[in-house]
């Protein structure tokens, strides 16, 4: 039955995964190593190399990291890492990521939850858990860390600019409840003195606006070509003719008017911090 168990879990991971799974078994079989002592050379477990050879588990970059120099694999699996990375997200998801890391700027607004490139660890968690149908704990925690990495994009050189609009909704639903809620303000607050960052609220006596249609992201990739993106319910919809990315943009800048410049939305955010 572990064996029929095994094949299912294989059988239905990600592609990138178990070529991953089988390249890593073929090393270690020509070096001559058991499961157990590639395991000890890279400071796992034997199990825990059985885990990412049978697809139970897909390997961190820290695995990989380790398996490479203990294999001596010629980056062979190093040059996974990236590949690896992007089936963590939502395969409806993985388009958008790919342009939304070598973006020149990003450019959001949210109607229902805080962007994703500006939630805490704790915040992503709780959204995830809010699923339905509900995520497994695994699939919880693999979606937290594929949105936690996204973040790097607010470290990048050269810096990416991030413009985000955030309805007031978004701001005062308390996800995870008012501990969460405070680690989140802060971090927002934190992200908003960046100098790459500008965070804007629509306040909810904002009773028309040009936002009222959805959520939307325009993003200007490095050859100024602009992309715009729409999602919702496990859809998404990827558009790049220049007429109807060209309506998104004039929406966007009209949304950006509308809304509370920062040093206004600072305070809302500081204020509401302040209440819990």
């Amino acid at each position: 039955m572990a064996r029929v168990a095994q094949s299912k879990k294989k059988d239905s991971a990600p592609p990138t995964v178990q070529y991953f799974a089988a390249v890593l078994r073929l090393l270690r079989e020509r070096a001559g190593l058991t499961q157990d002592e590639l395991g000890a050379l890279m400071n796992y477990t034997g199990s825990a190399v059985s885990a990412v050879e049978t697809c139970a588990k897909p390997p961190t970059d820290e695995f990989i990291d380790a398996a490479e120099k203990a294999l001596d694999a010629g980056r062979l699996l190093r040059s996974a890492i990236k590949y690896l990375r992007l089936e963590r997200y939502p395969a409806h998801f993985q388009g958008f990521v790919q342009l939304e890391q070598a973006a020149l700027s990003v450019s959001s607004y949210c109607s229902q939850l805080i962007h994703g490139l500006l939630q805490t660890e704790s915040y992503a968690r709780e959204v995830l858990l809010c699923a339905f149908p509900p995520l497994d704990t695994d699939e919880v925690e693999r979606l937290t860390e594929a949105r936690m990495e996204r973040k790097s994009l607010l470290d990048r050189k050269p810096m990416a600019v991030i413009n985000v609009v955030l309805e007031e909704a978004a701001l005062r639903r308390q996800i995870g409840g008012a501990e969460a809620m405070h680690a989140q303000y802060a971090h927002l607050i934190e992200c908003a003195n960046r100098p790459n960052v500008v965070i804007q609220l629509m306040p909810t006596s904002r009773a028309g606006h040009a936002g009222l249609q959805g959520p939307m992201t325009v993003i200007e990739m490095p050859d100024e070509t602009p992309v715009a993106y729409l999602e919702g319910h496990g859809k998404s919809i990827l558009m790049s003719k220049p007429d109807e990315v060209g309506v998104l943009a004039r929406r966007y800048a009209m949304i950006r008017s509308q809304a509370l410049g920062p040093e206004e939305t600072l305070g809302v955010i500081e204020q509401l911090m302040g209440d819990l």
